[in-house]
């Protein structure tokens, strides 16, 4: 069975996405500035891009990166033609054409959506982003891996991944740090593999 993998960039303070900023990624925002430094970040970037054969969306993170990642000028590590080219399954009860190529709108219960993506045969299936989404998708028991993105910043406002709700355990499988001070911190749901 394929694993959803869900790897969002936060701030120190819980924040994934700045004040007022939907669509930080077109601007090369606060999280890109960390990112985009020190091989070692970049290939754990590459690494995790290339282990996964789609895309998996909530309605504004795709918005935001159909805008972006079409015109990427090509790099040598292949990052942007690949992001254009796996398929992409956007979440959204409201996005009614997807101008990204490659792109399946999901309209149904999510959980149940996500569920099928899982049962075909195929490498990780990659959640960026999308805070909304994967809190859903740790409630209703169908992520498998949480990796957090946590760069070296406080923006002491902005929209928080962890809001109130029910609690959710998490076990660490893996902690990294970066030379650009960014920590890749990994988890999965307490249940072990995303399943209760």
């Amino acid at each position: 069975m394929r694993r959803i993998i869900a790897s969002i960039f936060m701030t120190l303070d819980g924040v994934y996405q700045a004040p007022g900023d939907p669509n930080e990624f077109e601007r090369g925002g606060w999280a890109f500035r960390y990112s985009k430094t020190g091989d070692d970040s970049l290939k754990y970037a590459k690494d995790q891009l290339f282990a996964a054969d789609a895309l998996l969306l909530g309605r504004v993170t795709y918005e935001g990166f159909a805008k972006a990642w079409p015109s990427m000028p090509e790099d040598p590590a292949g990052y942007a033609k690949r992001m254009n080219s796996l398929p992409k399954y956007v979440v959204s009860s409201t996005l009614t054409k997807a101008e990204w190529n490659n792109t399946t709108i999901l309209t149904g219960n999510s959980a149940d959506e996500v569920t099928k993506l899982k049962q075909q045969p195929g490498q990780n299936i990659l959640v960026f982003g999308s805070g909304r989404l994967v809190t859903s998708l740790l409630r209703f028991h169908v992520l498998d891996e949480l990796r957090l993105v946590v760069s070296p910043v406080v923006l002491g406002g902005g929209e928080r991944l962890f809001k109130e709700g029910e609690p959710q355990g998490l076990k660490l499988i893996d902690a990294r740090s970066f030379s650009s001070g960014v920590v890749v911190l990994a988890y999965q749901p307490a249940g072990g593999d995303g399943r209760s």
